[in-house]
């Protein structure tokens, strides 16, 4: 399994840690993803998914069918 969120499509992000003497090395920046279970009004039933915690907070906020058809996310795959 790859580490990307499955509503947003969230993923690594490259960047580069800088030591004390400046010496540049390759690095990722991984998405907080999560293992949760939601509920989904629409279809009357829990739905397991990985997501990031950004999402999750709007997710919190809007709700998750109206977030998932924001995003163009079917949430009957799941």
């Amino acid at each position: 399994m790859s580490r990307v969120c499955e509503l947003t499509g969230a993923k690594a992000n490259n960047g580069m840690a800088v030591s004390h003497s400046h010496i540049r090395t390759k690095k990722l920046q991984q998405v907080n993803l999560q293992k949760r279970r939601l509920w989904w009004d629409e279809g009357k039933k829990w739905v397991n998914i990985k997501i990031s915690t950004k999402a999750l907070k709007s997710i919190q906020k809007v709700g998750l069918d109206k977030f998932a058809k924001s995003n163009g996310v079917d949430l009957k795959k799941f």
